[in-house]
């Protein structure tokens, strides 16, 4: 597919899960997505009954795959980067860590996502947090103003990933950090699955290879680039999920098949620091 053809793909997608609060990806290995609220997709893949009550309600889409907030860090007075924002769930979370003297940006290409996160931000009262309409490729930022750059299972529904690595390092400061968790690949996909739009927005068909993914970031000029956790997804999940079951059944596929598809995906929490 070609890269506008995806970006519009997504786009459409992400618009509809704004208007109607359902989840389209989420950590395969605990959660039934698309089926079960925000707080328990949350809840499974690492987020605390603390973080989850201190944000507005309605923030939490559940669209994630694991908490990179948690793994940032992150300290008072620094400023946060959130390439696609969503609801702004981790920019909420984010902002009660760096304080009022610290600054979250969030970005999102989905008008609609940007509405909903900036009436959020009204609802709690959030002064130190902005959203900004953009695509992660080309960061509506400034060079060197972000000491952190996070991304919550955003990054594989780009279609070029590289450019999103080298802007997050355009955009950090001398020894600032990347945080991001994701959904990565452990052997190719069927192309049959590859081309399915269900499995690109639910976060599938776009997701590199792990080796590929981390050679990215690394060229893109990152040091210690490294994975800090991996999960690998469940066959249950595979089965159940209604996205799955769209793509089981508009590619004919066998539950064999689908069992071989789930042991070829993983979800992994990787960090890096721009040294200089």
């Amino acid at each position: 597919m070609k890269e506008e053809k995806i970006k519009k793909m997504v786009r459409e997608g992400y618009a509809k899960i704004a208007k109607n609060e359902t989840s389209c990806c989420g950590q395969a290995a605990t959660s039934n997505c698309c089926t079960k609220n925000g707080e328990e997709i949350s809840r499974n893949i690492g987020y605390g009954e603390s973080e989850m009550s201190s944000v507005p309600e309605g923030t939490n889409l559940g669209l994630g795959c694991g908490n990179p907030v948690a793994l940032a860090s992150l300290k008072e007075d620094e400023t946060v980067l959130d390439l696609g924002s969503g609801g702004g769930f981790d920019c909420f979370l984010a902002a009660n860590r760096v304080g009022k003297e610290g600054k979250v940006i969030g970005v999102d290409m989905t008008p609609e996502m940007i509405d909903k996160a900036r009436q959020n931000a009204r609802k709690g009262k959030y002064e130190n947090v902005e959203f900004r309409l953009g695509e992660i490729e080309n960061l509506p930022v400034a060079d060197g103003t972000v000491d952190v750059v996070i991304s919550n299972c955003v990054i594989n529904l780009s279609p070029n990933k590289r450019r999103v690595f080298e802007e997050a390092f355009r955009v950090l400061r001398p020894s600032g950090r990347l945080m991001v968790s994701d959904i990565v690949l452990l052997k190719e996909l069927p192309e049959m699955i590859r081309k399915n739009v269900e499995a690109y927005i639910g976060c599938l068909s776009g997701a590199e290879m792990k080796e590929k993914y981390l050679q990215l970031i690394r060229e893109a000029g990152f040091q210690k680039v490294r994975i800090v956790q991996e999960e690998h997804f469940l066959v249950e999940y595979m089965v159940n999920d209604p996205i799955a079951q769209a793509i089981v059944k508009a590619s004919e596929l066998s539950i064999a098949k689908v069992k071989e598809i789930g042991d070829s995906v993983a979800s992994v929490k990787i960090c890096g620091v721009k040294l200089k």
